[in-house]
């Protein structure tokens, strides 16, 4: 079976961060989003992946090539972002017999994905406490019936299963897959379910676990999730003189200086230095090539490549672009006195994170000066940058 992979879109709602990358190739532990979506998929027994790309397109290309992990690429180009049916249509030259498809910025647990590709035509879903957000899915009486339709936002929820928007379709399908548009001004994917439905049995798949990486703290979760899988491992060029503790990975050509302490799950890439008697914890990944410097405490974070944590900071519960640099003694506050949870600015409306602690979000580039104290749940914008001493409490 082939699988189709979404990853065309701009990421609006993942700003700052997906300003000059596709949202799909945000790291997320070892590997860009999408690649844990591909590896699903190769994983469940795909012949070949089409990747279907817009926004930022080389970068996606750069990275899988015309060959992952053994298994065929291909390329579809989504010209305008018109809705999930539109761009599994500008994969169909590519598909022949049954298909599925994956969003690209989502992870799924590999059984349900390897269930989904076993019993096709099928639908992922998760169980939620409150569907009436969601599209939900209504089956037949018992507990393995077929799927029967998807509700949108019901007021009356059929069932607590929503959809996870993972679908097995059979071959007819490529026929199906122009659709008019909705009321939203898009061509829904839902709708081609619904004609399968109307044509097929099919199967609901129940996803153990399920997230959908749209915003900057589902990233920050992403990570927790993978890098919670890390088994020890010590590459790089540790000193005598620094502590590992838990799961911790130093890989080749990365450095870690004396009086370090890291207590994992943590990740350090390849070409990062950290220290001396820096302090890191938490669910920690410390990108290709960037420094974390003498007694800097970075806990439960993402520092990206090229990152520089310059001497005395704290980073916690954040997000740092690529290529940003904090000034000497810049330090990041986590936490409401009133211990309400952050909130946080997504396509112009302050929203809550559903976390008590999140720190900041450092779009590529952004600079501090030294001793710049900056408050929860703040967005610095790619390339800002702010004064020496100053206190941050608004995003720029």
């Amino acid at each position: 079976m082939k699988a189709v992979v979404l990853a065309a879109g701009q990421g609006t709602r993942m700003r700052p961060l997906s300003e000059s990358i596709p949202k799909p190739m945000l790291p997320v532990a070892d590997r860009p989003l999408a690649a844990h979506t591909v590896d699903a998929a190769i994983e469940a027994g795909a012949t070949e992946v089409v990747l279907v790309i817009g926004y930022e397109a080389e970068t996606v290309r750069d990275y899988f090539g015309a060959e992952y992990r053994g298994v065929p690429i291909s390329y579809a180009v989504q010209e305008e972002q018109a809705g999930t049916a539109d761009a599994v249509n500008a994969a169909r030259d590519h598909l022949e017999g049954p298909f599925a498809v994956l969003n690209g910025d989502n992870l799924y647990d590999q059984a349900a994905i390897d269930r989904l590709f076993d019993a096709c035509p099928a639908v992922c879903a998760i169980e939620v406490a409150d569907p009436s957000n969601y599209g939900v899915l209504s089956t037949e009486p018992g507990r393995d019936g077929s799927v029967t339709g998807i509700v949108e936002k019901p007021a009356e929820p059929p069932t607590n299963l929503a959809n996870a928007g993972a679908y097995a379709f059979p071959a007819d399908a490529r026929e199906w897959l122009e659709v008019p548009e909705s009321e939203r001004g898009e061509h829904e994917i839902t709708d081609v379910v619904a004609r399968v439905i109307d044509e097929y049995d099919v199967t609901p798949v129940t996803l153990e676990r399920w997230l959908d990486v749209g915003r900057p703290w589902e990233l920050l979760e992403a990570n927790e999730w993978k890098l919670a899988d890390l088994e020890r491992r010590v590459d790089g060029d540790v000193s005598e003189d620094a502590t590992l503790e838990g799961p911790v990975v130093v890989e080749e050509g990365a450095t870690v200086e004396s009086g370090v302490v890291i207590e994992g799950p943590a990740l350090i890439r390849e070409g990062a230095e950290i220290g001396p008697n820096a302090y890191v914890r938490g669910a920690t990944l410390i990108g290709a090539d960037a420094e974390v410097g003498h007694a800097v405490e970075v806990k439960n974070s993402v520092i990206s490549e090229g990152t520089s944590v310059s001497h005395l900071s704290y980073v916690g519960d954040s997000v740092l672009g690529r290529h940003v640099n904090f000034g000497a003694g810049t330090n990041v506050a986590n936490l409401r006195h009133d211990d309400d949870d952050i909130r946080f600015t997504v396509k112009g409306e302050r929203v809550s994170t559903d976390r008590r602690k999140f720190g900041v979000v450092a779009g590529d580039g952004v600079k501090t000066g030294i001793n710049t104290s900056l408050t929860p749940g703040l967005k610095l914008t790619t390339g800002a940058t702010t004064m020496p001493s100053e206190t941050v409490e608004r995003d720029r």
